[in-house]
């Protein structure tokens, strides 16, 4: 990358305020330039009967309930950007990772996986892009308030499997159809 999208300024590699890497930065109008792969990573931590849901404290979906789960960061394989994630979202430390579901989302460019895994000592608290963070069992999670669909199927599919006690690994496309265009 040589210039800003934005305003075709120069740009510059450097981390910016509050951030922990190196970005594309413009040095006219300090738009920052995300070059992110479109993977989401994530963990379904269990801790005894229960899981760790997040309650999200930013959009899209303010104030849902999800797991812990972002964007993989340049660099880290996805086992690592899950567990990164719980603890940036949940300050919560994870082990024991498998991966359990792997959704495609062609409609918009994403991929999402999520790891199975083991809550470490049943810690956890409250990352800044959280409102709250809880332990829930199958029967006191907040089924309306799930933020989305890829979630909420990776959810009562772990119930489904733990009760058989077969966890396997599934991948599954997500298709949205597009609006027919207007003339």
């Amino acid at each position: 990358m040589k210039f800003c999208s934005e305003c075709g300024g120069s740009i510059e590699l450097r981390i910016p305020q509050g951030d922990d890497r190196d970005r594309y930065i413009c040095n006219d109008c300090d738009h920052i330039h995300y070059i992110n792969p479109r993977v989401i990573v994530g963990c379904l931590p269990v801790y005894e009967d229960k899981v760790l849901l997040c309650k999200r404290a930013i959009e899209p979906r303010y104030g849902f309930w999800t797991l812990p789960a972002g964007f993989m960061e340049n660099g880290e394989t996805t086992e690592e950007g899950a567990a990164r994630e719980t603890w940036e979202e949940a300050r919560a430390r994870v082990s024991n990772q498998h991966l359990y579901r792997v959704f495609d989302v062609p409609y918009i460019s994403q991929v999402y996986m999520f790891y199975r895994c083991t809550l470490d000592d049943g810690l956890f608290g409250v990352g800044p892009e959280s409102l709250e963070t809880a332990l829930y069992t199958e029967q006191e999670i907040p089924w309306d308030e799930i933020a989305f669909p890829v979630v909420r199927e990776t959810l009562e599919a772990f119930f489904d499997d733990r009760r058989r006690n077969e966890y396997p690994i599934a991948v599954k496309p997500i298709r949205f159809r597009r609006p027919p265009k207007s003339d």
